[in-house]
């Protein structure tokens, strides 16, 4: 079996150093949709080095790319086809703001395998932190198509009940043509996300955007509408990837505003709104 459970729980956490620095940081903004347009100051703050802060999703690439999701292939007991994998969904959990520049070590394990019959769900947890502590925890869920079936756990359900009432904001983002091929200068690689010949292995027609960019466009979309613009309040950010996203389509964000949390779905409004990101919570302060 591709996948051994045991072995991939057992293995040692594989604990390394990263780095960034304020390039990175305006590459992965850029890479969300940053910028636009540019003289806006609210926009010079994701551009402009003199004014820079770091939205919480850039701790998915940080320092290595996409290690949630390339690493946790690669860890003792895991052997899977590229093409079978999609990234299931994301949990993140900010310990304090990330800074412009940083030097941290990572440290990353399979957290828990899950089985979900036609498919396997691997868990993959990286927590960070340097030298004055902890600074994020990030947790992927990796969905590999066909490895489920020995009989595991199932799992947890990651379902919320859908919020109730109109959303307090809806806003529309517009996902660039290039914005894949923009996005994957961050570190994550997968040709499924630019090779037109890979994508048709794995099922689609083209090319798709990645998950984490969606992610990362959602979160800028509701600390813009919703947090006063303020990086620094948000605490959590997790999400279900429902659906996937072509470069050149729009999102449709509804956001219900709770105490401490937003509530948000996303969907592909050229698709008749087709479900993207589902159950996504932004925790904040």
């Amino acid at each position: 079996m591709p996948i051994d459970a045991a072995k991939a729980l057992a293995a040692e956490p594989r604990t390394g150093e990263i780095t960034w620095d304020r390039r990175d940081v305006q590459l992965y903004h850029l890479g969300i949709g940053a910028g636009v347009p540019a003289t806006d100051p609210d926009e010079l703050r994701y551009t402009l080095e003199s004014r820079l802060h770091v939205l919480p999703s850039f701790a998915t690439v940080a320092g290595s790319g996409s290690p949630g999701v390339i690493s946790g292939l690669s860890m003792p007991g895991v052997e899977v086809d590229l093409a079978r994998v999609l990234h299931g969904g994301q949990r993140l959990e900010i310990h304090r703001p990330i800074p412009v520049a940083g030097r941290a070590t990572a440290t990353g394990r399979i957290a828990a395998v899950y089985d979900k019959g036609k498919a396997a769900v691997l868990v993959m947890r990286t927590e960070v932190a340097d030298a004055d502590g902890p600074l994020w925890t990030n947790d992927a869920q990796i969905f590999v198509r066909g490895e489920g079936g020995w009989g595991g756990d199932r799992g947890p359900s990651a379902r919320l009940e859908p919020p109730s009432g109109d959303p307090d904001k809806v806003v529309e983002r517009t996902v660039r043509e290039d914005q894949a091929l923009l996005y994957r200068l961050s570190g994550d690689y997968n040709p499924l996300h630019a090779d037109p010949e890979f994508a048709k292995l794995a099922g689609f027609d083209r090319p798709i955007l990645h998950g984490l960019c969606t992610y990362g466009i959602t979160l800028k979309a509701v600390v813009d509408t919703l947090l006063d613009g303020d990086v620094g309040r948000v605490r959590g950010y997790a999400t279900r990837f429902a659906g996937v996203v072509f470069p050149g389509e729009t999102l449709r964000i509804r956001m219900w505003r709770g105490e401490d949390a937003v509530r948000v779905a996303v969907s592909a409004v050229q698709r008749d709104d087709a479900p993207v990101l589902a159950d996504t919570l932004v925790e904040h302060s």
